[in-house]
């Protein structure tokens, strides 16, 4: 098994749902981290989910003042190292959603698989781990 470190390179989403994609990514398994939220209706600022082999992505609203960072709304495609995909896989099934790569042995040694969250975005959970 490969040791799992946090990663230095954290994965950015824009929302239009920042809470409601929070949710979502607890009850798949992410532990919810800081959130900073604005001023106006469900803005948030900014908000990270922490993936607990490690890692952790950042969540922000499209409604948000400073765009600089804003990516398509449903356009995130991420990867999560995973040491037990079948357990994740059988939480992604129980929420209901949508599989977008179903559960493979891949010849370079992972498993793995691919969901879409409400928004669009792609989340791919595998065991490979570089």
């Amino acid at each position: 098994m490969n040791e799992r470190k946090d990663t230095n390179i954290w994965a950015g989403i824009t929302s239009d749902e920042p809470i409601a994609l929070r949710n979502w990514l607890e009850s798949i398994g992410f532990t919810p981290g800081i959130l900073v939220e604005g001023d106006g209706d469900g803005e948030v600022m900014h908000s990270e989910m922490l993936w607990p082999d490690g890692g952790r992505v950042m969540i922000h609203s499209a409604n948000k003042t400073d765009k600089t960072f804003h990516t398509p709304v449903g356009s995130g495609n991420l990867y999560v190292v995973v040491t037990d995909p079948d357990a994740v896989y059988a939480r992604a099934s129980e929420l209901g959603a949508r599989v977008v790569r179903d559960m493979a042995e891949e010849d370079y040694g992972s498993r793995g698989f691919s969901i879409a969250d409400p928004e669009g975005n792609v989340w791919s959970f595998g065991t490979y781990a570089g």
